[in-house]
């Protein structure tokens, strides 16, 4: 006969790294531990590394890109599941949401940068020594 004993896990905490991917902030666990080893990812306003500990109402302070997540841990799962189970394991805190979004609407109203393709034609040649010369 086998013995099947499981020891009981202490579902209070959470490995960071873990937790990060569940709530689907990063799509591997090795995006989070590069995230947090960069110090983009702070845990009360402290950096630290992949293996510290989450618990419930702990703050977190996420860099993706340009944007800043700011969020209170509302719960734990070692699993990553579909996007409305993970949104359930925090809540964004309701000043970081406001800057979020505020810094999304004016990089959309900002031009997007033109598209070069290739080498210039010769009328963009010729565009552009006038442009340099200033005979316009």
């Amino acid at each position: 006969m086998t013995n099947n004993l499981k020891l009981p896990t202490d579902s209070s905490k959470l490995r960071i790294d873990k937790w990060l991917w569940a709530a689907r902030f990063f799509k591997t666990r090795a995006l989070a531990v590069d995230a947090l080893e960069c110090g983009k990812v702070l845990l009360n306003n402290a950096r630290v590394k992949p293996a510290k500990t989450v618990v419930p109402n702990d703050m977190l302070s996420i860099r993706l890109g340009p944007y800043l997540f700011e969020v209170e841990v509302l719960g734990l799962s070692d699993r990553r599941g579909p996007a409305p189970q993970a949104q359930k394991l925090y809540r964004e805190t309701e000043a970081g949401r406001i800057k979020r979004e505020a810094l999304a609407a004016e990089i959309k109203s900002q031009p997007k940068p033109s598209e070069l393709k290739g080498r210039p034609t010769k009328r963009d040649r010729r565009e552009i020594e006038r442009f340099k010369v200033g005979s316009w």
